[in-house]
């Protein structure tokens, strides 16, 4: 315990100096300063200039890095771009360039404050006496002091620029570190432009165009690919560029194009965007369009056809006695557990499978589960055929599709 005076008046407080006060806060907190060294003792040390260099460079390196990662992340082009597309490489470049600019942001402001107290700030070693209990008037006062002790021993304060620099730096870094998260946080119920993949609300898919009348077929992916057009006629085998121009992605299907016992994944295809049989201009390019629909997070659709036999036995959902065309059922291809795809149907017990989690349902029993973790039916999609003998959607889906349960009233 120390021996010093505690009770010190408000007058003989506000008489003393800073140091003399730093001196008094030490020894009343029980600390001893064993050892302390001035790095640099003499004024105008070129080791000194050196140090501060140093530091200088890590800031400034801190700062370009920071000031990089927010001018990628605001300005950069970010959408997808697939091979061959015009700004492939750029977009490529976006998640190195964050991951090498925010490297350098807060690597070298680390840095930096690692090599400040290493090389700047006076070296000390100092040991403390423990104590319970709050702290009093005197404590609380000389505590200031001790603060302004330590600004005024690391010689920050002095050193403007270095410490207008670590300001700086440590301002833009922590922008970096925070502006990312905005990206993660978002309002699941503000609606945008409706489009192929929803307005992103939970609650909309590419199908939910069907509301506003527009005339939606049942797109089957052929898997067709840009075609590579050859060169000039000095170069005949050369690979000039990629081209989509006349490939249709998604075609209408008809009943007959699926066998009894089978089922195909389909997708929204508005027919605004229809380019195949009597409709096919090979000049004309849907193919960025037709991706954007198979890639909708919840736009996938089982189309099933069961055997006529199986089809006499299903059971309808109340309310979707007419969702179905004859034989063919449309169910949402996302799993109502965790949004998995449902990719496995077994024609000869008519169940639906989830590989991910073994979750079965039952496409006789409006795609009821029967097994596995999920505990809400798949979603079915009314169908029905246009005039030209084309499986086309007769509305959009009336519950959420996937995993939204809390959207959900049963």
């Amino acid at each position: 315990m120390s021996n010093e005076k505690k009770n010190y008046t408000p007058q003989e407080l506000n008489s003393m100096s800073n140091d003399e006060l730093a001196r008094l806060g030490t020894e009343l907190d029980g600390v001893t300063v064993a050892y302390r060294k001035e790095r640099f003792p003499v004024d105008n040390d070129p080791a000194s200039k050196r140090a501060s260099r140093a530091v200088g460079t890590f800031l400034v390196l801190s700062i370009i890095g920071a000031i990089g990662f927010l001018g990628v992340y605001l300005f950069w082009p970010w959408r997808y771009k697939g091979l061959g597309a015009d700004g492939m490489w750029l977009y490529t470049f976006y998640t190195p360039l964050l991951g090498v600019c925010g490297a350098l942001a807060i690597g070298c402001l680390g840095l930096a404050v690692v090599t400040y107290v290493k090389k700047i700030v006076p070296e000390e070693i100092s040991v403390q006496r423990r104590h319970d209990g709050p702290s009093d008037e005197v404590d609380r006062r000389t505590i200031t002091a001790l603060l302004n002790d330590s600004w005024t021993t690391s010689t920050l304060g002095r050193r403007k620029v270095l410490a207008g620099m670590l300001g700086a730096s440590g301002i833009l870094a922590g922008l970096a570190i925070i502006l990312p998260m905005g990206g993660m946080i978002r309002n699941p119920w503000k609606p945008g432009v409706l489009g192929l993949q929803g307005d992103g609300t939970l609650w909309t898919s590419g199908w939910t165009l069907k509301s506003k009348n527009v005339k939606l077929y049942l797109g089957r992916d052929t898997g067709a690919i840009a075609a590579l057009e050859k060169g000039d006629k000095d170069h005949p085998n050369a690979v000039t560029h990629a081209s989509t121009a006349g490939i249709a992605r998604l075609v209408r299907m008809r009943p007959e194009d699926l066998d009894a016992g089978s089922m195909e994944t389909v997708f929204p295809l508005p027919d605004e965007l229809v380019n195949d049989k009597d409709r096919h201009d090979p000049k004309r390019d849907v193919y960025t369009e037709h991706m954007h629909s198979i890639h909708g997070p919840r736009n996938a659709v089982m189309l099933i056809r069961l055997r006529h036999k199986d089809a006499q036995e299903v059971v309808e959902r109340k309310g979707q006695e007419d969702f179905h065309y004859g034989d063919f059922y449309a169910y949402s291809k996302i799993c109502t557990h965790i949004g998995c795809p449902t990719s496995l149907y077994e024609a000869q017990t008519n169940r639906i499978l989830c590989p991910c989690h073994q979750s079965q349902f039952d496409a006789k029993m409006y795609g009821k589960p029967l097994f596995g973790p999920a505990a809400r039916a798949l979603p079915q999609l009314p169908i029905e055929v246009d005039e030209e003998g084309y499986l086309v959607a007769k509305g959009d889906f009336i519950e959420p599709v996937g995993p939204a349960f809390w959207e959900r009233e049963s």
